[in-house]
């Protein structure tokens, strides 16, 4: 798969569907009503709809004339023989979604209480929306950047952090836009559905820094490119636009390579970097996830803690001893 070729777009990709086949995400403009209404998130964590419960019969799920397996069960692990794991098979390759966030107090999307349940994603979270009205995206976007930076990195981004320092952590590979990982204190960070770090100008190419967008939102609601005057975009990746190239062929390449893919706070529906487990397992890496909900590649992980990512992470750092060793 091209990776500079994928898009955000959702396709449905359900939560039962087989580990090993990844899809290629086609173009939003190609969805039906039924299929927009099935969609609950987007490019700031979205996740994409599960598969209808009446359609799921002994261990078998139906969607649109094609059977997929039901997931087996995995036992439940401890965050100690998670340690363990991380230990023989690290360093890891992390991969984390919005339950890392979540526990910063940054709300998630998919939830019944989630920002969707108040706003039409395509309405303020589409490049096709950002190209029609661009005000009405920053009248909502412009609030949630000053949510984003209220939010502090909790006990589960220090531990990457201090993982990585000690030597247990090769990268984090992260769907989130805040910025979180990168202000615990982890270095080697790849964002693949952007930042609110950066935001480009869409009319000549040119980008504003966050500093300089914070300093216009205080006198206006969209700010403006500062070389041609252009009201710039969100840095994030929205509905419609490509993934960034660059990090989704390190992200690709990372989880090819590492003996160990610890997935953390995400559900697994977000297409394509829901792939990317499947990537680690056929090419014989170890896969381990820490969520509180169950995902796809369950029955395809060594082992799944069920458990808030905070937490279990701080215990997996201090079961080896990260934290000591960088005090």
């Amino acid at each position: 798969m091209d990776a500079g070729r994928q898009r955000l777009d959702p396709t449905v990709a359900d939560r039962l569907v087989a580990a090993r086949e990844r899809r290629q995400v086609g173009d939003a403009g190609l969805l039906q009503p039924d299929d927009e209404r099935r969609m609950v998130g987007d490019s700031l964590r979205v996740g994409l709809g599960e598969a209808d419960a009446d359609l799921v019969r002994e261990g078998v799920a139906v969607h649109r004339g094609e059977i997929y397996p039901g997931p087996r069960m995995r036992a439940v692990g401890t965050a100690s023989e998670l340690a363990l794991l991380v230990r023989d098979r690290g360093p890891a390759v992390v991969l984390t979604g919005a339950g890392m966030s979540t526990e910063s107090g940054i709300p998630d999307f998919r939830s019944a209480s989630g920002i969707w349940a108040d706003v039409d994603p395509f309405e303020v979270a589409s490049i096709d929306a950002f190209r029609r009205d661009p005000l009405r995206v920053w009248r909502w976007y412009g609030p949630r950047i000053g949510g984003l930076l209220a939010a502090q990195p909790n006990a589960g981004h220090v531990a990457l952090a201090a993982l990585e320092r000690a030597g247990h952590v090769r990268a984090v590979v992260t769907q989130n836009i805040d910025l979180l990982h990168t202000r615990a204190g982890s270095t080697a960070v790849i964002e693949v559905h952007g930042s609110i770090a950066r935001f480009p100008c869409l009319a000549c190419g040119a980008e504003e820094t966050l500093e300089a967008i914070l300093a216009q939102l205080e006198t206006r609601e969209a700010p403006f490119c500062s070389d041609c005057a252009e009201i710039v975009k969100p840095g994030v990746v929205m509905f419609g636009e490509l993934l960034p190239a660059d990090a989704m062929e390190r992200a690709e390449r990372l989880v090819r390579e590492t003996g160990l893919l610890l997935v953390v706070g995400s559900s697994l529906q977000v297409w394509p970097v829901a792939g990317l487990p499947g990537d680690t397992v056929r090419a014989g890496g170890a896969l381990a996830i820490v969520n509180l909900e169950e995902t796809p590649y369950d029955a395809e992980a060594e082992i799944v803690v069920r458990g808030p990512s905070a937490s279990v992470l701080d215990e997996v750092a201090r079961a080896l001893d990260a934290r000591a060793e960088n005090a």
